[in-house]
């Protein structure tokens, strides 16, 4: 079953992606793309959550718009650790895939966040 929260669909991003980096081959690389993707998918969740507590639509727009940014990064490190062939268990392959289509699908939520507020301002 698909979670609709925002909150709850970037704490579980963080958490699968922390989860993945601990089945990645042993290396420099892995050690160094792990750290960055655990960085950029916990800080998704920490922007959403900074922009609850925001006291105008500015400030919720730019956290939330750091937010954005963070997926995308993840996005890349996802990317990139699966380019290099850090991962080869076939049931790890299918998560990094799924963390893949999680980023994007994060990304067009807060993306729409962004946009339905910015709108709202505007009237």
């Amino acid at each position: 079953m698909k979670k609709y929260d925002i909150r709850e669909r970037a704490l579980d991003f963080a958490v699968r992606s922390a989860k993945l980096t601990n089945k990645m081959l042993q290396s420099r690389a892995a050690i160094e793309y792990g750290k960055q993707l655990i960085r950029a998918s916990a800080s998704i969740g920490a922007n959403i959550e900074e922009a609850d507590g925001t006291l105008s639509r500015k400030d919720f727009i730019n956290k939330m718009a750091i937010g954005r940014r963070e997926a995308r990064e993840s996005r890349y490190w996802l990317h990139l650790i699966e380019r290099v062939g850090l991962i080869n268990d076939p049931k790890d392959k299918a998560e990094l895939s799924w963390l893949r289509r999680e980023s994007e699908e994060i990304l067009l939520i807060l993306s729409s966040i962004i946009n339905k507020t910015r709108a709202k301002s505007d009237k």
